[in-house]
């Protein structure tokens, strides 16, 4: 049996149980938010059923639609952008065709990305650019972790976005202390129960062990966190405009990018 197919009776309750609280609410906001989400899981869900080519295909996709919002935060050129766009795409393609290359392909990403500001002779915004890359490169090629982890990977993704939702509304009702300086809008209340919220969602989904808890519990919230903190260096309150309720792409998946990178250094 396909992997993914346990978890589609959840992913569709979830979607119309969700749907039914927003009509009852009546916000407008909440109502952006979940068609954005009735469009995006079935399109995400679809490319795990198809295993690791639909998962990388899945994978280069965001990294086209991130990287020019990353880019546009933190003012990168054009030719910045393509360098750290063609170098995840190469580890998500070299994770899933060829793994036993990924370090080479890696460095050769990297080494791509340094050098365009090097070559264009940049000595006023080289290192910025230089650094800027790098960090992009590394932030958006843990995409690529999804092909090996496959259907552990939407698992993770529902947990950590449904943690999210939890500790949105947790931490406007509960109120208490700022979880950090760098996102005046988190509480400590908020994160424990979207970490609790996630949790849930690890268990009912049969995806539960230790590096999947921290995962969930840690990297979720730091992903958030890490976001907050590239947006407001750039003075920027979202990464895009495109997405309903949500801004951009890199908003929606900030807590799934440090939660697979948790998840890939503990297992």
């Amino acid at each position: 049996m396909n992997a993914v197919a346990p978890l589609l009776p959840w992913l569709g309750g979830a979607l119309l149980v969700s749907g039914v609280a927003v009509a009852v609410s009546r916000r407008r906001e909440l109502l952006h938010r979940w068609c954005a989400w009735a469009v995006g899981v079935p399109l995400v869900t679809g490319a795990f059923w198809l295993g690791p080519p639909g998962v990388a295909a899945l994978a280069v996709l965001a990294a086209l639609i991130a990287v020019p919002e990353y880019g546009g935060l933190l003012g990168l050129p054009v030719p910045d952008r393509l360098a750290i766009a063609a170098g995840v795409a190469a580890i998500v393609l070299a994770t899933w065709l060829a793994p036993e290359q990924l370090p080479r392909v890696a460095a050769a990403a990297a080494l791509a990305v340094v050098a365009v500001p090097l070559v264009a002779g940049d000595a006023e915004g080289g290192l910025h650019r230089a650094a800027g890359g790098l960090f992009g490169l590394a932030w958006l090629g843990v995409l690529a972790g999804m092909v090996p982890l496959g259907a552990q990977a939407l698992v993770l993704f529902v947990a950590v976005s449904l943690g999210d939702i939890a500790a949105y509304f947790a931490g406007r009702h509960l109120g208490g202390p700022l979880l950090s300086p760098l996102s005046p809008a988190k509480r400590w209340s908020g994160t424990l129960a979207g970490a609790a919220a996630g949790l849930g969602v690890l268990v009912a989904l049969s995806g539960f062990d230790w590096a999947a808890a921290v995962a969930v519990a840690v990297g979720g919230p730091a992903g958030d966190l890490l976001e907050s903190m590239v947006k407001r260096g750039a003075r920027s309150k979202d990464a895009g405009n495109w997405i309903p309720g949500s801004g951009g792409l890199l908003d929606r998946i900030d807590s799934l990018l440090v939660a697979l990178a948790v998840l890939l250094v503990l297992r």
